[in-house]
């Protein structure tokens, strides 16, 4: 499996932290000290999920000219803050590039969700009924956020990303998909309630931070060594690190559990504030063209639930 392209998506409209301290108090000093965050970005009216899953996925394709929307025989879309739960951000990706007769699925796997949707189009081109997937993920969390709320109402941004996925190599640039690893981890923990997001009460909640902290970073590292270890590599031969950008605070503990150096970690949460399932792939995004032959780019997530994975890449 390569990884062809990859694009981004996020809203223009810049929330501050400044916003909070007018709002409820908390402090910029505050929030950057518990998570790293200086900024977010919101959705602005008329946007929610599934028009920024077709937004961007109107850019990765511009950004490869020669791959015709009808060659894409597998569509995956991933999201915890969906518009519809019916005409999903996949069957609205669908409709925009007008491809009939494909797979069409839409999951669900909190934080987590863009490795499981990743792994969906291996299990499908593995079994031949698909070679050229298009895997979305699209965070709407302003839609079901609280912002009033001073534990974790502060800490959410919206923004979209989308993968060209091919069975084979399109081109010298791709990045081959090693390894990928996933797992459930609902039985620890306070997995059931640390956070939740009912939409007929209060949106996204998150009242046991500290177990999804402690979570957070013990299985991200782990399933980071894991998948290391399966392919006979150290630390020093990852290039790149993607956390799941969730807390600036985790990164820094899952780099120093690792024995990673700290610059070789990618953060775009400063500026984006927790964009969920689809953090990790915005990053991506941004640092794909950057890898040189050989580099290699580990993805590390955990999701809400609880829920983990790890993904290596090489150029």
């Amino acid at each position: 499996m390569y990884i062809h392209q990859v694009a981004a998506y996020v809203p223009t409209q810049v929330i501050t932290n400044e916003h909070f301290t007018r709002l409820n108090g908390l402090s910029h000093d505050w929030i950057i000290e518990r998570t790293g965050i200086r900024e977010r970005r919101k959705a602005a009216p008329g946007e929610n999920t599934n028009t920024m899953a077709t937004e961007v996925t109107r850019r990765v394709l511009a950004a490869v000219p020669a791959i015709a929307a009808d060659s894409i025989d597998l569509i995956v879309g991933a999201t915890y803050t969906p518009h519809d739960t019916i005409y999903t951000l996949a069957h609205a990706v669908q409709r925009e590039l007008g491809v009939a007769d494909i797979p069409v699925v839409s999951i669900s796997s909190a934080c987590s969700s863009l490795l499981n949707a990743v792994e969906i189009v291996e299990g499908y081109f593995a079994m031949n009924k698909a070679t050229r997937a298009l895997v979305v993920v699209s965070e709407h969390n302003t839609a079901y956020n609280n912002e009033e709320d001073t534990i974790a109402g502060h800490l959410w941004g919206d923004g979209a990303a989308a993968l060209l996925i091919s069975k084979e190599r399109l081109a010298d640039s791709d990045l081959r998909i090693v390894d990928l690893r996933t797992g459930g981890a609902a039985h620890v923990g306070k997995a059931d309630t640390a956070v939740t997001l009912k939409p007929v009460e209060k949106g996204i909640v998150m009242p046991h931070g500290r177990d999804v902290f402690t979570h957070a970073c013990q299985y991200m590292a782990r399933v980071t060594s894991e998948v290391l270890e399966r392919n006979n590599l150290e630390v020093n031969d990852v290039t790149y690190l993607i956390p799941h950008q969730a807390n600036l605070r985790i990164t820094r503990n899952v780099v120093q559990a690792l024995g990673l150096p700290p610059e070789r970690a990618i953060s775009n949460i400063q500026d984006l504030g927790n964009t969920g399932c689809a953090g990790a792939a915005i990053a991506l995004a941004e640092y794909h063209s950057r890898l040189r032959p050989g580099e290699r780019i580990i993805i590390t997530v955990f999701g809400g639930g609880y829920s983990y994975g790890a993904m290596l890449l090489e150029r």
